[in-house]
């Protein structure tokens, strides 16, 4: 079998991918590890699969399923892992895979009871775990809006562990816009503060209904005017001697209680 090296075109093509530009250029962009890699063929976002040659037989699995599905799979040596990769520890097995591109119209079309949206996030790691947060609770779709880290980024589809495919993710810039459509679909937009109106364990009734939890910035938090803009501002009562809650952790005690109340 043919075997290409960190010279090869293709690698030091499918290297560029872990620049947004040449992503949005290409549109395409490049995962790594077992499980998202899985997640891509078996949502048919994966168009090439590649494998090093020492990592093969740790991943005989996801070669078959490429295989399975007529997809090309590439054989890779260590040198060309190590140019892709992106991961501290590479795991051997990458995709390239068609972008997620998903307009907030689409996710509204299907008649969303429950969304994660996602205002001006930056850290990658963060927003791949609301992804997954949000795919683990049976959200219908990720929102992010503002000027926000791509979701295609690699940390971001690490730390979704694969559900950047089992779930749409729409980008809007304006967030403005975004919550107007959100609103006008019969989303109540519910933000999360410190000194909320209404305390989480007693908003059962609101997130019994189509709901939309806005999530803010890791370092600031929801601007004042999307604060503003929400039906509902919702805190999470703490009751140890923990200042606050990290992002991830907080759309998680959220989405789980809104998964609990729709049933």
């Amino acid at each position: 079998m043919d075997v290409l090296t960190e010279r090869s075109s293709r690698v030091v093509s499918f290297a560029k991918l872990h620049r947004a530009a040449e992503r949005r250029d290409q549109r395409r962009f490049l995962i790594e590890g077992a499980n998202a890699v899985t997640a891509a063929i078996e949502t048919g976002r994966a168009q090439i699969v590649l494998v090093g040659e020492d990592a093969a037989p740790r991943h005989h699995e996801v070669v078959a399923l490429a295989e399975s599905r007529g997809l090309d799979v590439l054989w890779l040596t260590e040198r060309a892992v190590d140019k892709l990769a992106d991961a501290t520890t590479p795991p051997g097995v990458f995709a390239v895979c068609s972008l997620l591109d998903t307009s907030v119209a689409e996710v509204l079309a299907d008649r969303p009871r429950l969304l994660a949206v996602a205002v001006e996030p930056r850290e990658p790691g963060n927003l791949g775990t609301i992804i997954r947060c949000a795919d683990a609770m049976g959200a219908d779709g990720v929102v992010v809006l503002g000027d926000a880290v791509d979701p295609h980024n690699g940390k971001c589809v690490r730390a979704s562990a694969g559900s950047v495919f089992h779930l749409p993710i729409a980008r809007e810039r304006n967030a403005a816009d975004g919550l107007d459509a959100l609103r006008g679909a019969g989303l109540a937009l519910l933000a999360t503060t410190a000194d909320g109106d209404v305390a989480l364990p007693g908003a059962a009734s609101i997130l019994a209904k189509p709901t939309a939890w806005l999530f803010g910035n890791e370092a600031h938090g929801l601007p004042d005017e999307i604060v503003a803009a929400a039906d509902h501002r919702v805190s999470i009562p703490i009751k140890g001697r923990a200042e606050s809650l990290n992002l991830a952790t907080a759309a998680a005690i959220c989405l789980y209680a809104s998964s609990t109340a729709q049933g």
